[in-house]
């Protein structure tokens, strides 16, 4: 189920035994997201070479944008093999109804400045497991995050964009991966903004992070998907959390 594997909330840290469990869980399972797919061929190649979740994206301003006709076809081809996401931002009831009554995802992610009342909002009027993104440039940004860890499902952090950027997200642009370090939202949570086959090993070796999300970092260009850098980044990603996850156990 969904919900058990990454959308629902950690239990109370009064139960020593379930949070040691639940530690050694995401010691096990590192969680990769490709996002951005718009085509068969590079929904197949995320799929066969093991995604975990797959991310269409739903923002005109974006290169990945998908048409809501599209989305139905590409939602219908995963066939349970991931887990579905898609990503909006700043939209409203009636795009996500219809978002969700083509693609069917498992998870909404909610890219935009959706305060915490409209992800609680969302999360009420769909019925479905949200992660709220939290944009990061300083360690002032994660503040934010004891806003959203009661209502949302999972975080993602991804870089600040620039004030001239036309989207959110999917620029290619890195943050502090530092900034990171030690960080317990109290939720599962997911590291976005920047990555690639090159250097996603040290993301992960710096955060820790239990998901990893790429666009921009396994593409040859904006909103073209470039199969070899798919399969590289998740090849990349599970190699690093193998040689991670004996250092990381002898520690919690």
């Amino acid at each position: 189920m969904i919900g058990a594997r990454f959308g629902a909330k950690r239990p109370s840290r009064h139960s020593t035994n379930t949070v040691a469990v639940i530690r050694t869980q995401h010691l096990m399972t590192l969680l990769v997201k490709i996002c951005g797919l718009k085509t068969n061929e590079t929904l197949d190649i995320a799929l066969d070479a093991g995604a975990d979740l797959v991310g269409f994206v739903f923002f005109r301003s974006s290169p990945r944008n998908l048409e809501i006709g599209d989305a139905r076809s590409l939602g219908r081809r995963v066939r349970r093999r991931a887990h579905k996401v898609a990503l909006s931002v700043d939209a409203d009831d009636a795009l996500l109804a219809a978002i969700v009554e083509a693609l069917e995802p498992d998870l909404l992610q909610l890219h935009g400045k959706e305060p915490p009342e409209r992800v609680a909002a969302v999360k009420q009027r769909f019925g479905l497991p949200v992660m709220k993104s939290i944009p990061v440039e300083t360690s002032a940004d994660l503040a934010a995050v004891a806003l959203y860890a009661g209502v949302a499902d999972r975080l993602l952090f991804d870089a600040r964009a620039p004030k001239e950027a036309t989207r959110p997200g999917g620029l290619g642009k890195p943050f502090d991966w530092r900034l990171l370090e030690r960080l317990d939202p109290g939720i599962p949570f997911m590291l976005s903004g920047g990555l690639d086959p090159g250097n996603v090993g040290q993301a992960l070796a710096v955060t820790r992070a239990p998901a990893v999300d790429v666009s921009s970092g396994v593409e040859r260009a904006p909103g073209e998907k470039d199969p070899d850098r798919i399969r590289a980044f998740i090849r990349a990603a599970r190699r690093a959390w193998q040689d991670l996850a004996p250092r990381t156990a002898s520690t919690a």
